[in-house]
This record gives C-alpha cells, structure tokens and sequence, in this order.
C-alpha cells in the first residue's frame, strides 16, 4: 500500500521505489508493517577520526531517514558503534582495531571508543543529521552475541577450534546471493588456507567468537562465555566483528528488518556474512532490502583510512568551509554513483549553497503555502530511489517559478526536511560570508535583472548586464541550478 501525504487540498499517492542489491534491480517498497520502517545502518569503527567518505554515507542515510519521515512513516533507525571485534583485516586476521589504537594513543579501549565517537557525533551535528532512534555499541550487547554463537553451535552451523568458533559456509543456504560472487571467489579473496588457525575447515569460514588465546593471547577487551577452549579458562574471549551487527539487529529491531544499509565494501564479506548468520539463527530473511552507498572518491582515488587518504570534517572547517556545504556537495550526487571530491568541487558547492542561502533571504520572512505541483514533483523525484540530484533540482526550479515569495519560503522549508540544509536558520549565520563576497545590493539587482533578460531570451541586454556585474569585480557563471556569482580574484 503506498504512503499518503496531505498537501493542502487533496491527498497524493507516491510510490516508493529502491535499489535492492539482493536482487539487483529497483524494486517497490512496502513495509512489513503499515507505517513503520526498521532501518539499520552499519555505523562506524570507532578507533580513528571518520573521514569524509563516511561523512558521506551518514549523510546519505541521513537523507533516506528523512525521506521515509516525510512521507509519514514512524522509522526505528537504528545505527551501532563497533567498539571491539573488527580486526585489521576483514576476514579474522590482523589486530582488533581499537586494541591498536589503544596502543597508538596510550588509552584504554574504552577512552578510545568513547573519544572517538563524541568526535563523530560533534560531526554529524555540524552536517545536520537527524539522531538515530538507537545508537547500540557491540560491547552493550555481548550477552546477546553469545546467545546467537550458541544456537549456531547447536544447530550445526558452528564449530569449535581451540582458538576461535567459526561460522562454517557450507552450512550456509545460498551464502553468495547478495554478492552475487561464487564461493571460490569468496575463497580468493580470504587467502588460500589459515596460518593463523590451522583448524578452520574452509578459507571463507569465518570467526563469531575469538577465544583470547593464540594471537590474541594478551586482548584487552574479553568476557567469559559458556563456550570451551584448551587455552583459557571460562570460555574468555570477545566477539567476531560480523556476529555483533547481527545480535544488535535481532534485539533491538527483530529477526527481519525492513532496510539494512552500507557501504559497497561490505557486500562480498561483511553483508555476506551478516545473513548467513542471521538466516542460520533466525530461520527467516535477514532484511527485505539491502541499500548499498558508493564510494567518495578523492582524486579519483578511494578515500579510506587503509588508503592514506583521509581528509576530515576538520579539515573542511579549517579551510574554511561550512559543513553544510559539504552536506549541499553530497547532495548533488545520488548514493549509488561514485563522487569526486576536490578543494574546488566544494568551493563550488560553498558558493552555490551560499547563493541559494542568499535567493531563499530574499524571499522575507512571511510563511505562505506550500505549493502542491512542486510538493508533488520533489517527492516524486525523492521517492525513486532517494534522488537528490533532481530533487534539488525541482527546489531550483521551483524558485524561478511564477509564485509569490511567501509561497516559495514555505515550499523550500518543506522540500528541506528532506534536503537538511537548515534553508530557515542559515542564511543569517551567512552573512559575514555573504559580506566577504561583496555582494552588495546592486550586483544582485543586475543578477535579477540579467536572469529576467534570459527568460525573455533578450540576448543583448543579458551581456551587457554581464558587462556591468565585471566592472563591479564579479564574474557570473550559469549553471544547470541557476546564475553563480564570485568575486574576481
């Protein structure tokens, strides 16, 4: 059944559509239950400062949140902290990330965590995201982790070496079929064989629970379980990072869920490994929905921490960019399409957002009504698989329209409970940019004016008002979301 919204006369419907990499085409939605949405978001590893391609993808489930409470649906959004169990390597090897950057940094693993996630969560303030409806750690949740290994043993699905219980793949139903990949491909990427566990009986099976033995002889972080080992005493150990997801999701949302998102990497293993788990225990699908983001790439390289490349949240203030730039800069790529980031990319993006900021000033300050052609548009274009692109592109539109500007104020400030560009609060704190540019009252007057002499196709009188904005040191630049104008430098 689709959604309903109330515009001001009458009722619209607008279908929901998604890319479901499960099964590789876009797909209606409808929820499990009536109104509801359970949204799941693999949140970060909280060992290091998140990058920007993360900021990314927070901003992008952001923005599908925001979507399904547009519509009216009551969302349970949930987004956890993996504070333990995440190894170096995504496949059992390496060391525990946070025990590594304990070491790094000379703090318990707890200081760590808990550094690094205020950090993060001071960063999604800055781009405006909404708070998850739970925001669980893996260490709150290790009663519930042990829980599932057990079934999983019980059941067959498990079995017990000395040094950890492995997840045995050949168990699983269909354990390929999110990624798409043939289980010797799976094997490729693991690594012919285990040097570090010569007991494990398939390359791709993969660990629910490390005992604190062998190389993990001295972790930090362990509880006592009911499971047994040689090597220590009362079953001490600590959670795989796959199993930890699994158990949050199964207490906290339930055995399946409407909508489980994350990044691309985490397709072939992680995902992978999520439902094989999840589906052995639960005996039910995992998620009806599986929502992948892209990458954001610098330089047309991946940004990542294991790629040395990094840039911050911090790094974007300290250039001097407002975060919601950055924000406005994501927006204008769909999740599913790769992103190039550059310095000049976002400076574009910061004189845009400022300018929209600007046009939106203008309007005043007298709340009219929502426009229900352009409400119908946006949500059209927002409802087909989370579209920002065109959904900004129906605002830009919009504001050009013939309708008065207390109209226009209260179509922005609707579309931008999508958007979460703060159209309503920011362009006041804008503008001492707004004055670093310079753009006094006539340049806008011969903007405007300019614009009019487009519309009416008066070639002439458009360059010699491009003439004009030059003497007075800008240059205007037309884009596909109106006229950009930036001092000469």
């Amino acid at each position: 059944m689709f959604n309903l919204f109330k515009t001001k006369n009458k009722e619209t419907d607008i279908p929901i559509h998604l890319y479901n990499t499960l099964g590789r085409k876009k797909e209606l939605f409808k929820p499990i239950k009536q109104g509801k949405i359970s949204f799941y978001q693999c949140g970060p590893t909280v060992y290091w400062t998140q990058h920007l391609g993360n900021m990314r993808a927070m901003v992008m489930a952001d923005l599908i949140d925001r979507t399904f409470k547009y519509f009216g649906y009551d969302v349970d959004f949930v987004r956890n902290y993996t504070d333990v169990g995440h190894l170096t390597s995504d496949r059992d090897s390496g060391e525990d990330k946070i025990e590594k950057a304990s070491a790094r940094e000379h703090s318990s693993p707890k200081e760590i965590s808990d550094k690094y996630i205020k950090i993060f969560q001071n960063d999604l303030k800055e781009l405006n995201t909404l708070s998850p409806s739970f925001t669980p750690r893996a260490t709150e949740y290790i009663n519930e982790i042990i829980s599932m290994v057990q079934i999983l043993l019980d059941k067959g699905f498990a079995y017990s070496t000395d040094l950890a219980i492995y997840f045995d793949v050949s168990k699983a139903k269909d354990y390929t079929k999110l990624s798409g990949q043939n289980l010797e491909e799976n094997i490729s990427g693991a690594g012919s064989g285990d040097v570090e566990d010569p007991h494990k009986k398939h390359p791709a099976d993969f660990s629910v629970w490390f005992f604190k033995a062998g190389k993990h002889k001295d972790a930090l972080q362990y509880w006592p379980s009911p499971f047994t080992s040689p090597l220590v005493k009362d079953g001490e150990g600590f959670p795989g990072w796959h199993i930890e997801c699994s158990a949050m999701i199964r207490k906290i949302l339930g055995k399946t869920i409407d909508i489980h998102m994350g990044g691309i990497e985490h397709i072939p293993v992680h995902h992978t490994n999520e439902i094989a788990q999840s589906e052995a225990v639960n005996g039910v699908p995992l998620a009806d929905y599986w929502v992948h983001n892209e990458w954001l790439v610098f330089n047309n390289e991946k940004m990542s921490k294991s790629e040395g490349i990094s840039l911050t949240l911090d790094d974007v203030v300290k250039k001097g960019f407002n975060p919601l730039a950055l924000r406005f800069f994501f927006m204008q790529a769909h999740y599913r399409s790769k992103q190039n980031f550059t310095w000049e990319a976002l400076e574009a993006a910061q004189i845009g957002y400022v300018n929209l900021i600007h046009k939106i000033s203008e309007l005043g300050n007298k709340i009219g009504t929502v426009d229900e052609d352009f409400k119908k548009q946006f949500s059209e274009k927002i409802a087909e698989d989370f579209n920002s692109p065109q959904a900004l592109a129906v605002l830009f539109e919009m504001l050009k329209a013939d309708l008065t500007n207390e109209n226009k104020l209260a179509t922005a400030f609707d579309f931008d409970k999508v958007l979460g560009l703060k159209f309503q609060e920011e362009w006041k704190k804008l503008e001492p940019v707004l004055n670093n540019m310079k753009m006094d009252s006539e340049v806008i007057k011969l903007r405007d004016e300019r614009e009019e002499a487009r519309k009416n196709k008066d070639w002439e009188k458009s360059d010699e008002l491009r003439n004009k904005i030059n003497n007075l040191g800008y240059e205007i630049k037309d884009t596909q979301n109106g006229p950009e104008i930036r001092r000469k430098q």
